[in-house]
């Protein structure tokens, strides 16, 4: 155990640290100390097997890859490259190969963190931090300043894997969300696939692009479980094998004001045509200087992804949860002065899916915290016996609140209150 010999310094500053989370205030701050962590970068691994990924928390997916490719491993990262190690994992992460392994913290191993007392500590599953272990794997920034993370590796296949996107007419809509329900809902789902279908609008042009990114972590270019899928009629694609440091290295988030508001459902391709008519109803004539890019991204949420969990960490989702599907609305657009105007747009249409949801028996209770607008509740979805066992933690290692209070960004524990 080591002391960190600044933090006598800096506890009672206003401090933000790792997030994965375009909210203003998640990941930096004004008037206030915003610590950097993309120094921290070294990555290595098992000298005999390469089995197990030390990597610093300031470092981005795409490093790592590029890292573990020449060995033939890789780990469950995020899909974009350029996404933060810490942030996406200490609030739960999904990578393309979350079918096989779970969210990203549920293959970590060991965590380095600097506590609020000043002391550095390794806490894994075998350490006398197992507590504190399990509550970093979706407990987000409320422990400590996570300084390295140990993950397993998992076999990466040297031809590479399937990946790339096709585009669509929009008018083929019901056509991709019905093939899309047939894969996220799958009694075996193929763990090898990993798909998002992209609804994009451009407020401006008041218009559509339908999108499918089709991935699978084998080299097949015809896998079984895309074949509805690619059946349908596009206008471009460009899915074919793929190195993964290369293909996450392809998405760049222009540099605009950002939103993210997420939910979760249960698979039907009826409250997918649903949703896409709601938002559609909802953002046709509203537009904002500059215009507003607007992006509905759905994701299976398979029980083969959620059967990994197995209570080791604290989102509180399993298998009983049956197959799902994430929804993830993100917004962009220029001007700061229109913030108010396209959050309230997002939150309105999103009270409106919900609403049908519900209607439908369609709506879940996870809300997932790295998708999640400022406005919701990731850590209350964990449910109350993760959210007791989160304050318990909180209370042993920072009684004085430090990351409650002085780290005001990012979902912060619940105030003592009924959780249901």
């Amino acid at each position: 155990m080591r002391r960190c010999g600044i933090c006598g310094q800096i506890r009672w500053c206003v401090i933000l640290v790792e997030c994965h989370a375009p909210a203003a205030g998640f990941a930096n701050i004004n008037h206030g100390v915003t610590i950097d962590m993309t120094g921290i970068s070294t990555i290595t691994t098992s000298k005999s097997d390469y089995t197990v990924a030390s990597v610093g928390a300031g470092s981005s997916w795409v490093d790592v890859y590029a890292a573990l490719e020449p060995f033939n491993r890789t780990v469950a990262g995020g899909r974009n490259g350029a996404v933060g190690v810490g942030g996406l994992t200490l609030g739960g992460g999904i990578s393309y190969f979350s079918p096989q392994v779970g969210f990203t913290c549920d293959t970590v191993v060991g965590f380095e963190v600097v506590l609020a007392d000043g002391r550095v500590v390794q806490a894994s599953a075998n350490s006398p931090f197992d507590d504190l272990f399990k509550a970093l794997k979706g407990g987000m920034n409320n422990f400590g300043i996570v300084t390295q993370i140990d993950f397993f590796t998992i076999p990466l296949p040297k031809e590479g894997i399937l990946g790339g996107s096709v585009v669509y007419d929009i008018k083929y809509a019901a056509d991709v969300f019905r093939a899309f329900a047939t894969i996220s809902g799958a009694p075996q789902y193929d763990i090898h696939a990993s798909i998002v279908i992209g609804a994009i609008f451009n407020s401006t042009a008041r218009s559509w692009t339908l999108s499918s990114t089709p991935i699978y972590t084998l080299p097949e270019i015809q896998p079984a479980a895309y074949e509805e899928l690619f059946a349908i009629p596009n206008i471009t694609s460009s899915v074919t094998l793929v190195k993964l440091s290369t293909f996450s290295n392809e998405s760049v988030t222009p540099p605009l004001n950002w939103l993210f508001y997420t939910a979760t459902f249960g698979v039907s391709a009826e409250l997918l045509d649903d949703i896409f008519s709601i938002a559609n109803e909802s953002l046709y004539n509203f537009d904002v200087p500059g215009g507003v890019l607007w992006d509905l991204a759905f994701e299976p949420f398979p029980t083969a992804f959620l059967s990994h969990s197995n209570g080791q960490d604290v989102l509180g989702t399993s298998p009983a949860d049956s197959n799902g599907i994430i929804l993830l609305v993100s917004a962009l657009w220029p001007e700061l002065a229109d913030d108010d105007a396209v959050h309230t747009k997002a939150v309105e249409m999103m009270t409106k899916v919900r609403a049908r949801a519900v209607r439908m028996g369609m709506l879940k209770r996870f809300v997932y915290g790295n998708y999640a607008d400022w406005s919701q509740l990731p850590i209350e979805s964990y449910g109350k016996e993760n959210v007791e066992f989160l304050r318990k933690v909180s209370a042993k290692y920072d009684p004085d609140g430090v990351f409650q209070k002085k780290v005001t960004g990012g979902f912060k524990l619940p105030a003592t209150r009924r959780i249901k």
